[in-house]
C-alpha cells in the first residue's frame, strides 16, 4: 500500500461521476489502504479515490484525528441552510474560497465487509462528507462557489504554476 499522488484540476478522473463498488476483493482492499495512507498525511480531511487516479465510489476521511474510510457513499441527509465556509481541496492547491456547504450532513454506505455504515456530524466533518461526495460526483468545490467568486478561482487556477 502506498501515498498516492493527487490528481490535479484538469484531470478528466476528476469531473467522472464514479461508478458504485460490487464485489469487494484484493483491489478495493489495496484502493481502501491507499486512500487511507493518502489522508494521513498532515492538513488532510479528506480524499476521495478519483483524486488518486481511481473512478470508484470511496472516500477515506481524517477529522480530529479519526481515520476511516466509506465505500459506496451516499449524502443521504443535510441539515440548516447551506452557508458560505473556508474550503481547499487537495486538487485545487493553493486556493481557499467559501463553497456553500450546510452544517450538518450524513453519509451512509458500506465497509470492507459489505456491512451498513454511516457517518454523520457537523462543522468540519459535514464540510468533508459533502467536499468527498461531491468528489464522487464528478464535481470539484469551485461548482459551490458564489459566482462572482468561482470567476475569481477559475483566474487563480488559470494564473497558477500548476496547471
Amino acid at each position: 500500500m502506498a501515498v498516492r499522488e493527487i490528481r490535479i484540476f484538469g484531470d478528466p478522473v476528476l469531473r467522472t461521476v464514479c461508478a458504485p463498488i460490487g464485489e469487494i476483493d484484493d483491489g478495493v482492499r489495496a484502493l481502501v489502504a491507499d486512500l487511507i495512507e493518502t489522508v494521513e498525511l498532515p492538513g488532510r480531511a479528506g480524499v476521495a479515490a478519483p483524486q488518486i487516479g481511481v473512478a470508484a465510489r470511496a472516500f477515506s476521511y481524517n477529522i480530529d484525528g479519526d481515520i476511516g474510510y466509506v465505500l459506496n457513499p451516499v449524502l443521504t441527509e443535510v441539515r440548516g441552510e447551506a452557508v458560505p465556509t473556508g474550503e481547499g481541496c487537495l486538487s485545487v492547491p493553493g486556493l481557499w474560497h467559501d463553497a456553500l456547504r450546510h452544517p450538518w450532513a450524513r453519509v451512509e454506505g458500506i465497509d470492507l465487509d459489505g456491512e451498513p455504515v454511516a457517518l454523520e456530524g457537523e462543522g468540519l466533518l459535514a464540510q468533508a462528507l459533502q467536499h468527498e461526495t461531491d468528489h464522487l460526483d464528478g464535481k470539484l468545490y469551485l461548482t459551490r462557489l458564489a459566482p462572482e467568486d468561482r470567476k475569481i478561482a477559475m483566474r487563480e487556477v488559470r494564473e497558477s504554476d500548476w496547471f
